[in-house]
C-alpha cells in the first residue's frame, strides 16, 4: 500500500485513474477512512485521477501525539501533493475534510482548481460538546460514540433500507484509533472560519443532506451565501450524504467537475 511522509506521520493514499485526467483529491469525515468515498469511484475514475487518502489518526495513516490542527491536516494534504507532484487539484471534503478543503482555499488558493464542501459547516458544534465527546472515548472507547455517530451519519429509512452499507461505516469509525479519533476531534473544535469565508475566491459546490443534524442545511447555506460565487444543493440524506444519496452526490460533483 502506497504512503507519503509528512511532518512525521506516514499517510496511506490510494490513487486511480487515467493520468492524462484532472486530479480530484478527496477527504474523509471524523472517524472514517478513504473508503467512506468506495460509491462515487467507479463513476469518478472514467473522467478524473482520483486521489483518496486516510486522515492523520484515521484508517492506515499514522497516529502521532496529539491534539491536532486543521491546518495541520491540510498541510498533509499539500505534502501528498508535492510528493506526486500535483501543482493544482480539485478538493472534495466531507464534513472534517470540508474544513480541510476550507483552510486550503484560503492559504493555498493557488493549488486549487474547484473545491467541493460537502456536510460541513465553518464552525461545528461548541467547545463543550467536543471536550465531553474527547472525554468520553478515553473514558469508555469508541463503541458508545460509534453508535451514537450513526444515528446522525444516516436516516432511520436508509439505515432500514441498507443495513450492510451502515454495518460497514459502523465498523470503519468502532475500530478507529481512540487516540487518532480525539487528536481530530480537537481540530475539529478549534476550527472556526466563518470570518474568513469571505476572502475565499476558489470556484465552490456546497452540499447539504436535508436531514443532517450535524451539519444542517442552514449551516451549507450559510457558507454558500458567505463564499464568492459558491452554489448550493441539498440531497436527501443525512450526514453522510455521499452514501445515503450516493447517485445524486456523484451527479452533482461532477457536473461540477466537468469543464
Amino acid at each position: 500500500m502506497p504512503f507519503v511522509d509528512s511532518n512525521h506521520a506516514r499517510i496511506h493514499y490510494a490513487f486511480e485513474g487515467a493520468t492524462d485526467t484532472p486530479v480530484l483529491v478527496l477527504s474523509n469525515s471524523l472517524g472514517a477512512d478513504f473508503s467512506m468515498w468506495d460509491p462515487q469511484i467507479p463513476e469518478f475514475v472514467k473522467f478524473l485521477r482520483v486521489l483518496r487518502y486516510d486522515t492523520r489518526g484515521h484508517g492506515e495513516s499514522s497516529v502521532t501525539p496529539g491534539p491536532y490542527s486543521i491546518e495541520q491536516l491540510a498541510n498533509d494534504v499539500l505534502a501528498l501533493a508535492d510528493y506526486l507532484k500535483l501543482d493544482r487539484f480539485n478538493f472534495c471534503g466531507l464534513s472534517m475534510g470540508g474544513m480541510i478543503g476550507m483552510w486550503l482555499a484560503a492559504n493555498a488558493p493557488q493549488r486549487l482548481n474547484k473545491l467541493v464542501l460537502a456536510s460541513t459547516a465553518a464552525n461545528i458544534g461548541t467547545p463543550e460538546m467536543w471536550n465531553a465527546r474527547i472525554d468520553a472515548v478515553r473514558r469508555e472507547g469508541l463503541k458508545n460514540v460509534a453508535a451514537a455517530a450513526i444515528e446522525r451519519w444516516f436516516t432511520p429509512a436508509f439505515r432500514a433500507k441498507c443495513p450492510s452499507a451502515v454495518r460497514n461505516v459502523h465498523k470503519v469509525l468502532e475500530s478507529a484509533n481512540p487516540e487518532g479519533y480525539v487528536a481530530c476531534c480537537a481540530a475539529v473544535r478549534d476550527f472556526d472560519f466563518r470570518e474568513r469565508l469571505g476572502k475565499m475566491r476558489t470556484p465552490g459546490l456546497v452540499i447539504s443532506g436535508t436531514h443532517d443534524p450535524a451539519t444542517t442545511p442552514a449551516d451549507g447555506r450559510f457558507l454558500a451565501e458567505h463564499i464568492a460565487g459558491a452554489r448550493y444543493v441539498e440531497l436527501n440524506g443525512a450526514h453522510l450524504s455521499n452514501i445515503e444519496d450516493a447517485e445524486r452526490f456523484t451527479q452533482e460533483v461532477s457536473g461540477f467537475l466537468s469543464p
